[in-house]
């Protein structure tokens, strides 16, 4: 993330205690933002603010950051916490937090950091992010609720229908439709109601991708390990959509390993499963796929953006968004 909002995440987050085990917990609350990240979200907060008109250096752009260092410090809480629940064993290059410290502690850091979240939430003062807030929590735990349910119960009955529902929840209104309406409210303007739709599109377009990558992405670039989503037992749409036509040995082999926890796994087997859906044309079907969505998506926010007062900034956040989508790394 930039800088500037770094620094306002950090200036909300205790750092010194006379108290030793207090002072590593202050470091411990610290870990995850200071780890960088692709900074996706608050960036596109912040161009729809400027789309929408808000100039930096304004009280409006000051507001506008504040709520952009909050959704930076939600993407931090609900990383520490889905990398429990996950079993994940690194983050953006590094052991995940629960590795380092074990998970009770790392539990306890994610609801410190969602404490402060709110914190940022009122130094924005915008009307409305409140309630934007509230509803993106909802969604986002309704979204992972699903995607931990199906691990839980060993649940590969499901249909690609299943995996979008989940995705739009889960990803689509954190990543893209919560931050172009709080840009938009920042601004002091009303939101456009189409930001649904295309935030919808956008979003499934990005957790896609970022499905993809998962199976053949460059690990350092990436920031997770690469086949990760194979072994914590991931429903995706490459997996769903080879599933429907794998041969029987191969399902049988596939099913075999995903009854089993993470530990349980077998490496090699694991990584004979990768191959199989990269030679599969799985990954090709749900690129198209994404694809499509990108180009909904892109055409329903353009024509949403027709109206913004500073149309300039409307075409660098198109622009944005369009890279968000259709990413590489």
């Amino acid at each position: 993330m930039r800088a500037e909002l770094l620094d306002l995440v950090l200036s909300l987050l205790p750092e010194h205690s006379p108290t030793p085990e207090l002072e590593y917990f202050y470091a411990l609350m610290r870990d995850y933002p200071r780890r960088g990240g692709k900074g996706i979200r608050s960036e596109l907060l912040l161009a729809s603010a400027q789309a929408h008109g808000v100039r930096s250096g304004t009280a409006a752009w000051t507001s506008a950051q504040w709520a952009a260092a909050a959704l930076e410090m939600f993407q931090n809480w609900v990383l520490i916490h889905d990398d429990i629940e996950d079993d994940s064993e690194e983050r953006r290059g590094k052991p995940a937090l629960h590795r380092l410290c074990g998970v009770p502690l790392a539990i306890n850091v994610g609801d410190a950091l969602h404490a402060y979240m709110w914190a940022a939430v009122q130094r924005a003062g915008i009307p409305g992010a409140m309630e934007e807030f509230l509803a993106m929590i909802a969604r986002t735990a309704e979204g992972q609720h699903l995607d931990l349910a199906w691990v839980e119960r060993r649940e590969w009955n499901l249909q690609e229908s299943d995996y979008l529902q989940m995705v739009e929840l889960k990803t689509a209104y954190y990543t893209v439709i919560v931050p172009l309406r709080l840009g938009a409210l920042a601004a002091g303007l009303p939101v456009n109601e189409a930001f649904s739709a295309a935030g919808l599109a956008l979003g499934t377009a990005f957790q896609i991708r970022d499905d993809v990558l998962n199976l053949t992405g460059d690990p350092v670039k990436y920031g997770k390990e690469i086949g990760g989503d194979l072994l914590e037992g991931k429903r995706t749409l490459i997996v769903l959509h080879w599933l429907a036509q794998a041969p029987a040995g191969q399902k049988q082999v596939f099913l075999d390993q995903m009854k089993r926890d993470r530990p349980q796994k077998d490496q090699q087997v694991v990584d004979q499963i990768h191959h199989w859906l990269l030679d599969s044309g799985s990954v090709d079907y749900a690129q198209r796929f994404a694809n499509q969505q990108a180009t909904q998506g892109m055409a329903l926010l353009e024509a949403a953006l027709m109206s913004a007062p500073d149309q300039e900034a409307a075409r660098q956040l198109l622009g944005a968004v369009h890279e968000l989508a259709t990413r590489e790394q």
